[in-house]
């Protein structure tokens, strides 16, 4: 399917503390706008946990005395499925398909829209962004969340952290590891790192809640953000 688009979209844009409605309604405009410009193109949306996640994995550690990351990860997991159905049902009639939660078992695609979300503990959301691409035959996933590009640091930590606009893979992984740990504020889950290089595909790091960005990068315009590449 060469036309389609695959979107990480950040829970902590969907629901930073509370469900964004504003985002949201901008969020459809543009992806319905982009759509109806070419008939043939297709949106797969990905979503991630953002606060209920944060919430129910905080609760979780302080009524644990050892806290698993395969619990913490369901949490985790049924936060992002939550947003999910959210975002399907934003996009009726657009997404015509069940939630796609699953990534071993027979989903369909039969809409102009698919949702996915969590699938099972050691696996992000960004990973299953990037099995829907080789699924789909998608040469790019975009990558929206709050954090705007790639660092040569973190930039919360490190104050002399630099911007980065264009990195490869060897590179991007040098810089978050190789490790999945649940809860961790990266750009980029390095599990699914590893699969896309495997792939040979193409991630867009940008800023979620930039949404005139957003018609760029789906436009193929000059855009703020980071390209991560084989």
């Amino acid at each position: 399917m060469q036309n389609t688009v695959v979107i990480s979209l950040g829970g902590s844009i969907i629901s930073p503390g509370e469900v964004d409605i504003p985002f949201l309604r901008g969020f459809h405009r543009v992806i319905t706008e982009y759509l109806e410009r070419e008939k043939q193109r297709r949106i797969v949306i990905v979503t991630g946990g953002g606060a209920p996640a944060r919430l129910y994995q905080g609760a979780y550690k302080q009524l644990s005395n050892k806290p698993e990351d395969d619990l913490l990860d369901c949490i985790g997991i049924a936060a992002t499925r939550l947003n999910g159905e959210l975002i399907r049902a934003l996009f009726n009639p657009l997404c015509r398909d069940p939630l796609v939660t699953d990534l071993e078992g027979k989903f369909d695609f039969t809409g102009s829209v698919l949702i996915g979300a969590g699938w099972k503990p050691g696996f992000s959301s960004d990973y299953d962004a990037v099995f829907l691409a080789s699924c789909y035959q998608a040469d790019r996933v975009i990558n929206l969340s709050n954090i705007p590009k790639v660092y040569t640091a973190d930039p919360k930590e490190d104050p002399l952290a630099a911007e980065i606009d264009r990195i490869n893979w060897k590179g991007f992984r040098e810089i978050v590891g190789d490790t999945w740990i649940p809860g961790k504020n990266v750009p980029f889950d390095p599990i699914a790192a590893q699969f896309a290089e495997k792939l040979g595909l193409k991630v867009i790091i940008a800023s979620g809640r930039d949404l005139e960005n957003l018609e760029k990068i789906l436009e193929d315009k000059a855009f703020s953000g980071t390209i991560i590449h084989p």
